[in-house]
């Protein structure tokens, strides 16, 4: 049997922290859907979609798609140097 090196531990820790910041951050976001009424009649610009860019869900967005990032370059460097070193 090989024994794991630190490194094993640190990815996986890694991985296991970062999908818990993407299962956390995707489900505090709310949902888009805006139904058939937004669909028929157009949707309204308002001051929040205005200032999207400055509100507590671009914000959410943003911090999901930086974990979501960190997650695949840390799964790809796995897969590198779990195929290459042993």
């Amino acid at each position: 049997m090989t024994e794991l090196a630190w490194y094993h531990f640190l990815i996986g820790g890694i991985l296991i922290v970062a999908s818990l910041f993407i299962i956390v951050l995707v489900m505090l976001q709310q949902s888009r859907q805006a139904g058939l009424s937004g669909a028929i009649a157009g949707g309204a610009d308002s001051f929040y979609e205005k200032n999207k860019g400055r509100s507590k869900e671009a914000k959410l967005a943003f911090f999901t798609k930086i974990f979501a990032v960190v997650f695949m370059v840390t799964a790809l460097v796995a897969i590198v140097l779990f195929a290459f070193l042993k």
